[in-house]
């Protein structure tokens, strides 16, 4: 009768840990800019994530959260940008070079586990 249960637990237990496998999260992997980058305006940004992204369920949010030579500036959010995913990256197209100022990127991603992943990272434009 052991021996039975044995049999039946043992696939089971087995089952049960490959849809773990195959329902991973995105992870962001790699960004351009990268997090805490000062770079040159850029007219492009893209992510790299772990997983293969759904397009239409995947993008960011841009906002600029501070300028030079304004002390009290207000975040504004970046408008005006299209973002698409091919594969594990997501690319998102200025419509022109980002002005000098400190930018928060939120990003949200969704694989094909259907959960929505989040973070955010700031970077610096000269």
């Amino acid at each position: 009768m052991r021996r039975l249960a044995l049999s039946f637990i043992a696939p089971f237990s087995a089952a049960m840990l490959l849809p773990m496998a195959a329902s991973a999260h995105p992870k962001l992997v790699s960004a351009t800019p990268a997090a805490d980058a000062t770079v040159a305006e850029p007219v492009k940004l893209e992510l790299t994530f772990s997983e293969t992204l759904v397009g239409p369920l995947s993008g960011i949010e841009l906002t600029m959260t501070g300028m030079p030579g304004m002390a009290n500036h207000k975040p504004m959010p970046v408008k005006g940008f299209t973002s698409a995913a091919d594969g594990k990256t997501l690319t998102v197209s200025l419509p022109r070079a980002l002005p000098a100022g400190t930018y928060d990127l939120k990003w949200h991603a969704v694989a094909a586990d259907q959960h929505r992943v989040e973070g955010s990272y700031t970077f610096t434009v000269r």
